[in-house]
C-alpha cells in the first residue's frame, strides 16, 4: 500500500498515455569523475536506466537531464558537461544517446527527438534561473514536453526549475520508478510502520541532527543514539564522558528528548559500557569500560559489547528499523564492533529496514549486507529532511498535481 498518493510513470504506461508523447525525465546523473573526466562510479547512471527504458518501450520520445557538479549558471565549461554520462547511458541502453546543448531555447518545434529515441539535455544547472526555481525558465522547459517525470530523489529536497518549477507547468507529471520506490519505502517506515518502530541516529554532533531527533522522538518506540550524539545523551543522564566529543550546550535538549519519550513509554537506551582510547588514531589502543568507569582523559569511540548485545536484541524485536549513521568510529577496526554488531542485527531482522546517509552506506558496504537491508535510500540530504518531517518540494508538487 502506498502511503503517499501520486501518479507514477507506470500508471501512465498502463494507460497507454506515453505513445508518441514527448517525455522529459529529471534524473540524478551526478556521478563522480576523475581528472580526465572518466566516470569512477556509475550507480546513479545505472539506476536511471529503468525509467528511460520504460518510457522508450512505451513509444515515447525521451529527453533526460540532470545536474552535474556545481557549475556557474550561464557559464558553460567543458568540465561541466554530461558528455561522459551520455556515453555511459548509450552503452547501458544499447542505443545512441545524443547530447543536446542550449536546449532550453529549442525553437518552435522544441528538442529534436523522435518516439523511440532518447537524448540527454546538457547539465541543467548551467541554465540561468535553475537554482532559484525561476518561473520563466520552468515554463520554457515545460513547453518542451507532454509529460514530466521526476526520478531524482537525491534532489527532491531542493526547489529548482527542473525538480519543482517545471512540474507546476507541464501538462502531465509523474514520479519515476526510483523516486516512487523511495517514497514508498520512506512512507512505509514513517507513516505506516509495523511496530515497534526503532530508529538509529548516530553521528558526531547532536546539533547537525537535532531536528531529526526531535521529530523522531514523537514517532518511534526506541531511539538509539550513537557516536558523538550518544556522548551528549550520556552527559544528560549525569555520566562522565571524559574528553569525548560532546556538545555541552545541547545537554538540555538531549534531556528533553529522553523525558519526552519516557513520558509516552518509549526509550532512548543509554550505553552501559563503551570502548575508550586515550587518543583518536588508527593505532590507538582500545579499552572496554563500564560507563561509570570512564576517566577524564578517555575518549569514547564506540559502544561496548554489552550495550551492542542489548541493542541487537531490541533490533531483533523491531517491526520497522530506520538507520542513519554508524555508532562508533567504524573506519578503525578496534572501534568498529558496535556498528558491526548492529549492522548484522539489522541484516538478520525480520522487520522492514531502511537505511540512508553516506557513512551508513559505507558501513553497509564494509559489512557486505546491502542485499539484507529492506531499502537503501539514494538521497543523503533528502533522506534526512524526510526523517525530520520536512516536506520535500519536489514531492509536494507531485502530490499537488496528482490530486488535481
Amino acid at each position: 500500500m502506498a502511503v503517499l498518493n501520486f501518479t507514477r510513470l507506470q500508471d501512465l504506461i498502463d494507460q497507454g498515455a506515453l505513445k508518441g508523447k514527448r517525455v522529459f525525465i529529471r534524473a540524478d546523473l551526478n556521478v563522480p569523475q576523475d581528472d580526465a573526466g572518466n566516470i569512477t562510479e556509475d550507480t546513479r547512471v545505472r539506476a536511471s536506466v529503468p525509467a528511460i527504458r520504460a518510457a522508450l518501450q512505451a513509444g515515447a520520445a525521451v529527453m533526460a537531464t540532470s545536474h552535474l557538479g556545481r557549475p556557474t549558471e550561464g557559464e558553460f565549461k567543458p568540465e561541466d558537461s554530461l558528455a561522459p554520462v551520455a556515453k555511459r547511458l548509450s552503452e547501458l541502453l544499447g542505443m545512441p544517446v545524443e547530447l543536446k546543448q542550449n536546449w532550453v531555447n529549442s525553437g518552435v518545434d522544441g528538442v529534436d527527438v523522435a518516439p523511440g529515441q532518447v537524448v540527454l539535455l546538457e547539465n541543467c544547472r548551467v541554465n540561468k534561473g535553475e537554482k532559484k526555481n525561476d518561473d520563466e525558465l520552468a515554463r520554457k522547459m515545460a513547453k518542451l514536453c507532454d509529460v514530466y517525470v521526476n526520478d531524482a530523489f537525491g534532489t527532491a529536497h531542493r526547489a529548482e526549475a527542473t525538480t519543482h518549477g517545471i512540474a507546476k507547468f507541464a501538462p502531465v507529471v509523474a514520479a519515476g520508478p526510483l523516486l516512487a520506490a523511495e517514497l514508498d519505502a520512506l512512507g512505509k517506515a514513517l507513516h505506516a510502520p509495523q511496530r515497534p518502530l526503532l530508529a538509529i541516529v548516530a553521528g558526531s554532533k547532536v546539533s547537525s541532527k537535532l531536528t531529526i531527533l526531535q521529530s523522531l522522538a514523537d514517532k518511534v518506540d526506541n531511539l538509539i543514539v550513537g557516536g558523538g550524539i550518544a556522548n551528549t545523551f550520556m552527559k544528560a543522564v549525569g555520566l562522565n564522558v571524559g574528553k569525548s566529543l560532546m556538545e555541552a550546550d545541547l545537554v538540555g535538549e538531549a534531556k528533553t528528548i529522553i523525558d519526552k519519550m519516557s513520558a509516552r513509554g518509549a526509550t532512548v537506551p543509554i550505553p552501559v559500557d563503551v570502548v575508550c582510547a586515550k587518543e583518536f588514531s588508527p593505532t590507538a589502543a582500545a579499552t572496554v569500560k563500564d560507563v561509570k568507569d570512564v576517566a577524564d582523559d578517555d575518549m569514547i569511540l564506540d559502544i561496548g559489547p554489552k550495550t551492542a548485545a542489548q541493542l541487537a536484541d531490541q533490533i531483533a524485536k523491531a517491526g520497522t528499523i530506520v538507520w542513519n549513521g554508524p555508532v562508533g568510529v567504524f573506519e578503525f577496526d578496534q572501534f568498529a564492533e558496535g556498528t558491526k554488531t548492529l549492522a548484522t542485527a539489522i541484516a538478520q531482522s525480520k522487520g522492514f529496514s531502511i537505511a540512508g546517509g553516506g557513512d551508513t552506506l559505507a558501513a553497509i558496504a564494509k559489512y557486505n549486507i546491502a542485499d539484507q537491508i529492506g531499502y537503501i535510500s539514494t538521497g543523503g540530504g533528502a533522506f534526512l529532511e524526510f526523517l525530520e518531517g520536512k516536506t520535500l518540494p519536489a514531492v509536494e508538487i507531485l502530490l499537488q498535481r496528482s490530486a488535481q
